[in-house]
């Protein structure tokens, strides 16, 4: 890897998405969209929002830098442009962290916004530090991203790069405690919770509701998803086709 060719890939990209107004649209207004819909649904019942909203913080930025991601590398193999640039000396480590660190620069923007209007326009009440909100949501973020990267080496067009969404996002989505706490599950899939990362996001932004210190629980939490987008990043760049037959 060169951190030159992987800052040009990243500004390759941002130039990209300049020009793409719907996208960037999608990546920072949805998620607010969305948490101020939440808000008034839950206009009469305030806790309600508290505890669902706080865990959607971590839940919209995944879901939505996961389909931009995942479409948008996927435009690029299709049309030829990830092949002409591997012929060029450009490692796939290059290439994958360059579309990680652009996506990112996204990433914190939205989950900046997104936490900003939650506690001080929606007045989302949590104990802990906003900051702390701020970081498990960007860490989600980064986690979409990453595995929006991965999956759009396995898929041949735009249609099944979002057949990925039902696929990974969703299971996590009905297992990760938003519904119902995860120790009242069957067991066979309390257990599969313990191992899907969105599960420590959506305790992650818990502890943040429930305590006014960072705990060793939210430690333990940031450092799996944190660890998990490294992760799949890596398999990311071992996995990348310079093109889709």
């Amino acid at each position: 890897m060169s951190l030159a060719r992987t800052l040009a890939t990243a500004r390759r990209v941002l130039a990209q998405l300049r020009q793409d107004p719907r996208t960037i649209a999608l990546l920072l207004l949805v998620p607010v969209l969305l948490l101020v819909l939440l808000r008034y649904v839950f206009d009469a019942d305030p806790d309600s929002f508290d505890f669902i909203g706080s865990s959607l913080l971590g839940i919209f930025p995944m879901i939505t830098m996961f389909l931009v991601t995942s479409i948008a590398t996927l435009r690029e193999r299709t049309s030829g442009t990830l092949e002409r640039l591997l012929v060029m000396p450009l490692g796939k480590g290059d290439l994958i962290v360059g579309y990680a660190l652009a996506f990112s620069l996204f990433a914190v923007l939205q989950a900046a916004l997104a936490t900003g209007i939650a506690l001080w326009l929606l007045d989302l009440d949590v104990a802990g530090s906003p900051w702390l909100l701020l970081l498990v949501a960007l860490l989600n973020a980064l986690l979409g991203t990453a595995l929006g990267l991965f999956v759009s080496a396995f898929a041949s067009s735009e249609f099944q790069a979002v057949q990925f969404l039902p696929a990974l996002i969703f299971p996590q989505l009905l297992l990760c405690g938003l519904f119902a706490p995860r120790e009242t599950m069957q067991p066979v899939l309390e257990y599969a919770s313990n191992v899907l990362p969105m599960s420590y996001s959506v305790d992650g932004m818990n502890e943040v509701l429930r305590e006014t210190e960072v705990t060793g629980d939210y430690v333990r939490d940031a450092v799996v998803v944190s660890g998990v987008a490294v992760a799949v990043l890596a398999l990311g760049a071992a996995t990348l086709r310079r093109r889709t037959n």
